[in-house]
């Protein structure tokens, strides 16, 4: 057992991500495969006006209301992933299932796989009386050294 993951299969490329889409009904837009390719590329997590900000700096021109539109439909198809924080969501490339790993000092978000021992799963599920079928787990640091 790993990672957060959904009960689908996995979103693992930018052709799984359009497959995705397609198997969805959703069609695939100019608009719509510009952000997935900006995503994939990327490999980071970015909010919706770093994504409006990129994409027209590249000359793929698109609007405010269009970016935002897509990444919900995006997000809630499980698509993309969506880190709510509290100042904004933040979007990034679905892969294997993950946890995060925020640094403090910059905000960075990193995409880290933990393994956690089926002794404490089971713990869990014996506490909770439910059977886990995922996890993620989020870890909060500072940079070696900071004063």
């Amino acid at each position: 057992m790993s990672g957060n993951g959904r009960v689908t299969s996995p979103v693992a490329s930018l052709e799984d991500a359009i497959a995705r889409c397609q198997s969805l009904g959703m069609r695939v837009s100019r608009q719509r495969r510009y952000i997935l390719e900006l995503l994939w590329d990327a490999k980071e997590h970015l909010s919706a006006r770093e994504i409006y900000d990129r994409l027209n700096r590249q000359g793929n021109e698109i609007g405010h209301t269009s970016v935002y539109q897509n990444l919900d439909a995006l997000s809630a198809q499980g698509v993309i992933e969506c880190l709510e924080r509290s100042d904004g969501c933040l979007y990034g490339y679905m892969s294997e299932p993950h946890s995060h790993v925020t640094c403090l000092d910059t905000d960075r978000i990193m995409d880290v796989h933990v393994e956690l021992p089926q002794a404490l799963v089971e713990a869990i599920e014996a506490q909770t009386g439910l059977n886990i079928t995922g996890y993620q787990v989020n870890f909060y640091g500072t940079k070696s050294g900071t004063e």
